[in-house]
């Protein structure tokens, strides 16, 4: 990932109350549903003067981003999505949610829900000791940094969302699953229920949590549909010489980027960090 992180600009969005230390939401405090949240991303792109942008989640992030995409489809030009499922609730999950024990402080059933979530069930199988680690980091963070209390309202909302239409986006979708991941059948029916010209599916064998498990086959996909929205040029494939420089010449008309001869793939690839920033005294509406 580190030649797509020179050249893009990643926007981590936390949900009310997830930021790291946070204090207990109020229990008058009326949870956004899945929806809500999506609809709204809208607001954290017009904050940052951002036109459009590329969306990438994973589980209910991943449900968010497709209602976002819905919402606003100008402003998402593709999406990028691990784990997410296009229905509400199953059965499945109405009966392991009734064996959650939500409290204050983060019990063995809770403990069991959230790993079965993340890894997959075939997580007890595995005895690799990287996976392990990952695990005890993931539970580390669940107890530490995050308020308990507020990741059930987050579960709650998502244990409660509505069916996702995402067939009636038009725009490119990019599903990523494991093969024993704990969502992996009901990623495969979201893909069943798409246009095929629009989305691609990529199952992982042998993975449940593919980000902590497959990160090259994840990052080679990430820039495989990157490449197909006309971005990140100037990062090559594994195997392909770089074509460091263009043979000249200009674009013209309007909105078109005029280019000089010469002028390397790397530098028309990396993006302005001061067009984005926020801690310029300047007023907010002056573009930067």
């Amino acid at each position: 990932m580190s030649e797509i992180k020179e050249r893009s600009i990643f926007i981590h969005v936390d949900v009310p109350g997830h930021e790291d230390l946070a204090e207990p939401l109020p229990d008058s405090f009326q949870f956004p549903t899945l929806q809500e949240l999506g609809e709204d991303l809208v607001t954290v792109l017009d904050s940052l003067q951002v036109r459009y942008a590329i969306g990438f989640g994973e589980g209910a992030g991943a449900n968010i981003l497709a209602r976002f995409a819905l919402a606003h489809p100008t402003r998402a030009i593709g999406l990028i999505l691990i784990n997410c499922t296009g229905s509400s609730k199953s059965v499945m999950e109405n009966f392991k949610s009734k064996f959650v024990n939500w409290k204050e402080s983060l019990t063995q059933s809770a403990e069991g829900y959230l790993v079965f979530h993340k890894f997959g069930h075939q997580i007890v199988k595995d005895t690799n000791e990287d996976k392990d680690k990952v695990m005890a980091d993931f539970l580390g963070r669940l107890k530490g940094t995050l308020n308990f209390k507020n990741v059930r309202m987050y579960v709650n909302a998502f244990l409660n969302r509505t069916d996702l239409p995402l067939k009636q986006y038009k725009g490119d979708v990019l599903l990523i699953t494991g093969m024993n991941g704990s969502f992996a059948n009901v990623v495969e029916k979201l893909h069943r229920d798409m246009e095929k010209k629009q989305v691609s599916l990529l199952k992982i064998e042998k993975a449940g949590d593919v980000l902590s498990e497959t990160p090259i086959k994840v990052a080679h996909s990430i820039l495989l549909f990157c490449k197909g929205q006309g971005l990140l040029t100037s990062v090559t494939l594994p195997g392909v010489e770089r074509q460091r420089t263009f043979s000249g010449c200009s674009m013209d008309g309007e909105n078109k980027r005029k280019f000089s001869r010469g002028m390397s793939m790397d530098d028309y690839d990396k993006p302005n960090l001061r067009r984005l920033s926020i801690t310029t005294s300047e007023p907010a509406n002056q573009p930067k």
